[in-house]
């Protein structure tokens, strides 16, 4: 299948640049995610998603709704090619995911940076030692790595606490972490899997502020959530998910239909 390339433009000047640079003034036209006719089967039977199709441009902000089964975590093993679809096409930067080589899996998921609600840090690493092996797997240079994790701290407000070990932070600065370590190699789309689901309201609500931060700096970002006020609060894009179909794409929108 050819690749997707300006098809949708997207809602907001944005241009490929790194968490903490000036965006630019031009607007971009790129779709970073295409989903095409997706339908995935697990081999029990259970259908978990039914013809789905979203295109994502890039600089889009967008909630994953939808009640517990209704198919959001399918979608992220999709886009992390975990799983790949029984029908239908996923396309990150254009390359279809279920026809990548094995080896070429690694280098495009390098693509996505992905935070969970469980932050899932090293315990016996620093905050900076955290982040920095995020790069130091992918074989990155140590001149290259320094600078990177000290720009992704400074994005995320975590200077101070760089030297601290994980079970000295606060939950929310877990999450900062966890979102440093999944920015520093400047991923195309950013995943946020329920990522205020361990947090209390007020911590939930600057986890959210960040990512909106984030986005603002060029980051795409598809965040799956529950969490009905921060969306309603929010008013960023919304896609909907029932019985593993999109039932309302809607920018501006609440996490509940307004009709």
């Amino acid at each position: 299948m050819a690749m997707v390339s300006a098809a949708t433009p997207g809602p907001k000047p944005s241009q490929t640049r790194r968490p903490g640079e000036r965006p630019h003034d031009a607007v971009s036209t790129r779709v970073v995610l295409a989903m095409q006719g997706v339908t995935k089967s697990y081999p029990n039977g259970r259908v978990a998603l039914r013809g789905v199709d979203l295109i994502v441009p890039e600089g889009d902000f967008v909630f994953l709704v939808g009640p517990s089964g209704a198919g959001k975590s399918t979608v992220i093993k999709l886009l992390i090619r975990d799983e790949v679809p029984t029908k239908g096409v996923v396309l990150l930067d254009g390359r279809d995911l279920a026809r990548l080589k094995r080896r070429d899996v690694p280098r495009i998921r390098r693509k996505i940076g992905i935070v969970f609600q469980d932050f899932k840090l090293l315990p016996n690493k620093t905050v900076r030692d955290n982040v920095a092996f995020a790069l130091e797997v992918t074989g990155a240079r140590r001149r290259d790595i320094d600078p990177a994790v000290d720009r992704v701290l400074q994005v995320v407000g975590l200077t101070g606490q760089a030297n601290q070990l994980p079970g000295q932070l606060s939950g929310g600065e877990q999450q900062r972490t966890a979102i440093a370590r999944a920015l520093v190699h400047n991923p195309r789309l950013f995943i946020a899997d329920e990522p205020t689901g361990n947090l209390d309201p007020l911590i939930s609500w600057e986890i959210i502020q960040l990512l909106l931060r984030i986005n603002d700096l060029g980051v795409t970002v598809l965040m799956a959530t529950h969490n009905a006020e921060v969306v309603t609060a929010v008013r960023k894009r919304v896609v909907a998910l029932e019985n593993g179909r999109i039932v309302r794409d809607q920018t501006g929108a609440a996490y509940h239909r307004e009709d």
